[in-house]
């Protein structure tokens, strides 16, 4: 069912005891919310992912819209990953040591192609994977923002605690990077 409420609406209704509303907003925005911590720490995604969500349940008595919902959320999401990093040390890169654990096979399999084009796609997507975990932490996140949650410069610099002038000089430096890293995969018949 297709809920026509925004999700500030939808926000306010679950504050307002509508659990249902919770519902609809978890559908809308779990996967993108997911990536986005997957990208940044594959191997704890899982952990920071329901850790995001109980924290968006337990804010729900406070919440008044100030922003839109998506900023509001990922602000969560991006103060999670900076607790996680700081946490864990210097250096905010999870590559994650396990072999056997890859991101990859969290991915679901395509259900169309021989298996030599679902390899194909495996290599792309697991070189698309390595440019992502190559940019510069600060620009990746800024990228996964604005690819996976759809916010703004503005929002961006307001969820990250920079300035507009700043997010954009790091998307436009991370899209560089990821089309120089990413030139490989085209044409290369």
């Amino acid at each position: 069912m297709n809920d026509p409420r925004t999700d500030e609406a939808l926000m306010l209704a679950y504050r307002d005891g509508d659990g249902a509303a919770f519902e609809v907003l978890y559908g809308r925005w779990r996967g993108r919310l997911y990536r986005y911590l997957a990208h940044q720490a594959a191997a704890v995604a899982d952990e920071l992912f329901q850790d995001v969500w109980l924290r968006v349940v337990n804010a729900r008595t406070g919440y008044e819209v100030t922003a839109r919902f998506s900023t509001w959320l990922f602000r969560i999401a991006h103060n999670r990953l900076m607790d996680h990093f700081r946490a864990r040390g210097p250096s905010p890169v999870d590559g994650g040591d396990d072999p056997e654990d890859d991101p990859i096979d969290r991915l679901p399999a395509s259900e169309l192609g021989a298996p030599t084009v679902m390899l194909e796609r495996r290599e792309a997507a697991r070189h698309i994977l390595q440019c992502l975990e190559a940019l510069p932490a600060v620009q990746r996140d800024a990228f996964l923002m604005a690819e996976e949650s759809g916010l703004s410069l503005a929002e961006i610099a307001n969820t990250t605690g920079v300035g507009r002038e700043t997010v954009k000089s790091r998307l436009r430096y991370a899209l560089d990077r990821l089309r120089r890293c990413l030139a490989g995969l085209r044409g290369t018949d």
